[in-house]
């Protein structure tokens, strides 16, 4: 886990804390769901509900929010999931914002560590669509287009939001990490660090890059993310090509320089 207290605290601007509160990203859980390694992002307690430390959460958001710079810059790919209720519409809208795959459905198991199999599959949703689109499937009955309708639909809700995804991320981006559990753990088998926001009911050593905010309200998530998208302005990830890609313009370039010399 990245380290996200510093040594030197700068005083937090008392209208950012006052933003926070009125979102609702410093409102936690209840003192008993706090897990022992959160406790050190607690500020206040009111009702028997933990309220976050501010100047924990602005630092965490930073931290996290430069890696994504560096990450963008670098051409990596980020797969954003949030498949919680408060989370889906957000997820989604940054997704696209920055051209990055997502998962607001639920999470198919072995997305990352059966990936071929979850390609084959989105591919598969692929096809169907240009087909429908082409009026290919007109051929059939009316029976097995409603069929064939049904699988288009289904296959949308979960894979819609992967279509772009030709390769593993680089990067998993998460929204509660105690409702994705099986996204956490195949990051984790693969070796993908994963950016999450995570509320006091979380393990912060879990995630690389850990957002400290409230992971269950609307609000909450929505300034967070828009926080990220605003400080990121309109930065789009560098294309990188894969290395059979690059190889091969190697070649052609060999091939012209000889055909030039000759």
């Amino acid at each position: 886990m990245t380290d996200i207290t510093s040594d030197t605290k700068e005083s937090l601007d008392e209208k950012v804390a006052v933003e926070l509160l009125q979102a609702g990203v410093l409102y936690s859980h209840r003192k008993s769901k706090a897990h022992p390694r959160m406790r050190q992002f607690i500020g206040a307690h009111r009702h028997e509900m933990d309220i976050l430390d501010a100047q924990a959460t602005i630092e965490s958001l930073e931290k996290a929010t430069s890696f994504l710079r560096e990450a963008f810059t670098e051409g990596k790919s980020v797969l954003f999931v949030g498949t919680t209720s408060p989370a889906v519409q957000d997820v989604e809208r940054i997704a696209k914002h920055f051209n990055q795959p997502y998962v607001t459905h639920r999470w198919l198991g072995g997305t990352l560590t059966n990936f071929k199999v979850i390609r084959k599959r989105i591919e598969y949703y692929i096809d169907l669509k240009e087909k429908r689109e082409q009026g290919e499937l007109e051929k059939y009955t009316k029976k097995e287009q409603v069929q064939f309708m049904g699988k288009i639909g289904k296959l949308s809700r979960n894979l819609g939001g992967l279509e772009s995804m030709d390769k593993l991320p680089d990067l998993l981006f998460i929204i509660d990490s105690q409702a994705h559990k099986t996204a956490l753990a195949e990051a984790k088998r693969v070796g993908i660090p994963v950016v999450g926001v995570i509320d006091t009911n979380d393990d912060p050593e879990e995630i690389t890059y850990p957002i400290i905010a409230n992971d269950h309200a609307r609000g909450s998530i929505r300034w967070v993310l828009q926080y990220i998208i605003e400080t990121l302005g309109d930065i789009k990830p560098a294309p990188v090509q894969d290395e059979s890609a690059k190889n091969m313009d190697e070649n052609t370039d060999e091939s012209t320089d000889k055909s030039t010399s000759s």
